[in-house]
């Protein structure tokens, strides 16, 4: 659908969300949580924050949850007897105040878990979610999301995007037709807007590398040892990447119970030695130079190949929670240049 352009102030965005919040939707938004802020349920407005940079978590877990129910099996007579989820029973979700780069990511997701055979589950959360995101006002160090096709005002994946325009006022893009049916109720609460405006209000984020460049220069690299050694020798296989990662879908899945219990399906990470053990005992990728490879390879040459899309959406979010500062960044800028 073509993009329609309206404008909200403050006062009429809170009597919006108020009006999400009377109709029983769900929803989801940045929140201080101690000393971080993090996705979580809201039921008030003023618990929502809008000026960090980014958050700590990305918002995937709507979508995909970091433990999430597959099915329940009970033994009993000889029999084994499973119920699946009730599909229908997901809640309804807006998720509200992601980046433009979040709203990207979930065309990664979707590429993986509908890559073969649909996921049920996923596609479902996904069809009962709608994105509110929020343009970005200012960007770190860390930021590179222009480098891989997307951008601080970029509206790919938002059903619908906000953007500060001035104290307390907003430019409303609609891009959806799930957004548009979000809004439906409350045009009262709106005014004409012009998206002619809104480059100004925009961060800056200059291209750090080329993005069609990476993939053939890993290819060149790949069994260039010595430089996945030195690219990895910091790296704790800790994990910390991927679990804040809005585009990371590995995962396990485990029985819980005895004669009745669970089916699980938890996040995972390839960084992890365990990932890749066998049953036999070989691992193919016992190194963690190797699994620091792997996961290059998979977001920047893998995925490109074989689901037109690139695992990553350049919020930085690995960077800024790595503990020993492995800025990927900074990694990719050096295969960039290895290659030349």
């Amino acid at each position: 659908m073509e993009i329609e352009t309206k404008s909200i102030d403050r006062a009429g965005l809170e009597k919006l969300f108020s009006q999400w919040l009377s109709r029983g939707k769900r929803i989801m938004a940045p929140k201080k949580i101690a000393d971080r802020i993090d996705f979580a349920r809201v039921t008030d407005f003023a618990d929502v924050s809008l000026d960090q940079v980014q958050t700590v978590q990305s918002p995937k877990s709507a979508v995909f949850p970091r433990v999430e129910e597959l099915l329940a099996f009970r033994h009993a007579n000889g029999e084994v007897k499973i119920s699946g989820r009730d599909i229908a029973a997901l809640p309804e979700t807006i998720v509200f105040g992601l980046r433009p780069c979040d709203a990207l990511a979930f065309a990664s997701l979707k590429a993986i878990f509908n890559w073969d055979f649909p996921d049920k589950l996923f596609s479902a959360r996904l069809e009962k979610t709608t994105w509110v995101s929020i343009a970005c006002a200012r960007a770190d160090e860390y930021c590179f999301c222009t480098s891989v096709g997307g951008g601080p005002g970029a509206v790919t994946g938002s059903d619908i995007l906000l953007t500060a325009v001035g104290p307390g006022e907003f430019l409303v893009e609609i891009v959806s037709e799930k957004g548009r049916a979000l809004l439906g109720s409350a045009a009262e609460l709106f005014q004409p807007g012009s998206a002619q405006i809104k480059e100004s209000h925009l961060a800056r984020v200059e291209p750090a590398f080329a993005m069609e460049k990476i993939a053939p220069a890993l290819a060149a690299l790949f069994a260039n040892e010595s430089f996945w050694t030195e690219q990895s020798l910091r790296c704790l296989g800790c994990g910390a990447c991927a679990y804040v990662c809005p585009t990371c879908a590995c995962f396990d899945i485990q029985d819980e119970g005895g004669a009745s219990g669970k089916r699980l399906r938890c996040w995972d990470s390839c960084g992890f030695g365990l990932f890749t053990l066998h049953t036999s005992g070989h691992n193919p990728r016992p190194q963690q130079n190797q699994r620091w490879r792997q996961r290059l390879m998979h977001k920047f040459a893998y995925m490109p190949e074989r689901q037109q899309i690139v695992g990553c959406v350049g919020c930085g979010r690995c960077a800024r929670a790595c503990p020993v500062d492995m800025n990927i960044r900074e990694h990719l800028l050096a295969v960039a240049e290895a290659r030349t």
